[in-house]
């Protein structure tokens, strides 16, 4: 008899290993083929294997659905912004910095044209550190923005923020960042 092969992608390796290893450090039971299969498809943002297979025969999905956000990582990055959700240094992790931008991306107007003063004029208004160069710089690197060759026209790219982007976007816009910075953020709230 031939098996299906169900291709599994996902978009943090790093995420998936964390929540694999809370799964298994819970798990009561011991752990068969299928709860370990159940586990890795969850890790990857699907409700459970016949979740993933389900999509799969049908050809409705072939990304994942979005996995549940790493709000250790996000509590960590919520600590770069200050009360008003401004970006008040630049991180010095390369992972950090990324999603931080997501929460200046969103501010950035969709659908419309802009110049690079335009562009560093809300970035300034956005973060305390006083680069707007790497700012955009890192932005048209990572996508979220687009340039022109001349640098003329930027705008910014319309797409689905990651789930730590927007979890990270709805805990700024909710006012609890001093509550990260004091160590008092409760992760389930921002959810």
């Amino acid at each position: 008899m031939t098996r299906t092969a169900f291709p599994l992608e996902v978009e943090d390796i790093s995420a998936l290993a964390r929540n694999l290893h809370r799964q298994i450090t819970d798990a009561e039971a011991p752990l068969t083929h299928l709860a370990l299969m159940n586990m890795l498809v969850r890790g990857a943002g699907y409700r459970n294997f016949q979740h993933l297979r389900a999509l799969s025969l049908n050809g409705e999905r072939k990304t994942p659905p979005s996995a549940a956000p790493d709000m250790m990582r996000v509590t960590q990055v919520l600590r770069y912004f200050d009360v008003q959700g401004r970006l008040t240094r630049w991180p010095g992790k390369t992972s950090a910095q990324k999603l931080a931008l997501w929460a200046l991306w969103i501010r950035l107007t969709p659908d419309r044209s802009m110049t690079e003063q335009e562009v560093s004029g809300a970035l300034n208004r956005w973060h305390l550190f006083g680069d707007a160069a790497i700012l955009r710089r890192t932005l048209v690197e990572m996508k979220l923005v687009t340039r022109s060759p001349d640098c003329s026209d930027y705008r910014r790219v319309g797409q689905a923020p990651p789930s730590d982007a927007r979890a990270l976007i709805r805990a700024i816009q909710a006012g609890e960042v001093n509550q990260a910075a004091a160590g008092h953020f409760s992760p389930a709230k921002s959810l």
